[in-house]
């Protein structure tokens, strides 16, 4: 498994773009994702990972989806996340041939999440490193997470927690003893 001390060698990360991209691709000739040879990747992008997949087109947002959970290998992971962020993201139309020269696929793959231990809020904002912890939110059936990269457009970490409250459904000001919390870190590339 990718991990800090084992991140992925350039080759791999190559490999997994291309892979997006030809999901992508796929998807526009045949609407379905590529299906992923596994024998054909490497020993380490076959094991379980997750990703989440970030499309931009003139450094806008086209779409952005992934999974929290690793429970497939990773490439199985990135091919249908591809898809589904060219294709499955309602914020966006779907992506158009005409598109593909103009898109810039973006891979975040993440390392397991971590419990963090707190029993105040101020305890969990001191606990998250901007700029390099992912953050996940669990209260109930609601949860939401926040990429490391979104630490750029939310640098302060009161912001940074009050937004992720609310993409979770619950108030900026919301506090409970049974709130949850997890950190991950990425490794990101693009093409």
């Amino acid at each position: 498994m990718l991990s800090a001390s084992n991140p992925p060698s350039d080759v791999q990360k190559s490999d997994l773009l291309c892979l997006a991209r030809r999901s992508i691709e796929h998807g526009i000739e045949c609407g379905l994702p590529l299906t992923v040879a596994l024998d054909k990747y490497h020993q380490e992008l076959r094991l379980s990972g997750n990703c989440f997949i970030t499309l931009r087109k003139f450094d806008q947002l086209r779409g952005c989806m992934g999974k929290l959970n690793a429970d497939r290998a990773l490439v199985y992971d990135v091919a249908d996340n591809a898809f589904a962020a060219a294709f499955r993201d309602h914020r966006f139309p779907i992506v158009t041939a005409d598109e593909l020269v103009d898109l810039c696929v973006g891979i975040s793959v993440l390392t397991p999440q971590e419990p963090i231990a707190f029993s105040s809020e101020h305890e969990l904002l001191e606990a998250i490193e901007p700029h390099v912890d992912g953050l996940v939110l669990e209260e109930g059936n609601r949860r939401s997470t926040f990429l490391p990269s979104v630490w750029q457009e939310l640098p302060d970490k009161r912001e940074f927690l009050q937004h992720l409250k609310v993409k979770a459904g619950l108030g900026v000001d919301y506090w409970s003893q049974s709130l949850r919390a997890f950190r991950y870190h990425t490794f990101c590339f693009e093409e």
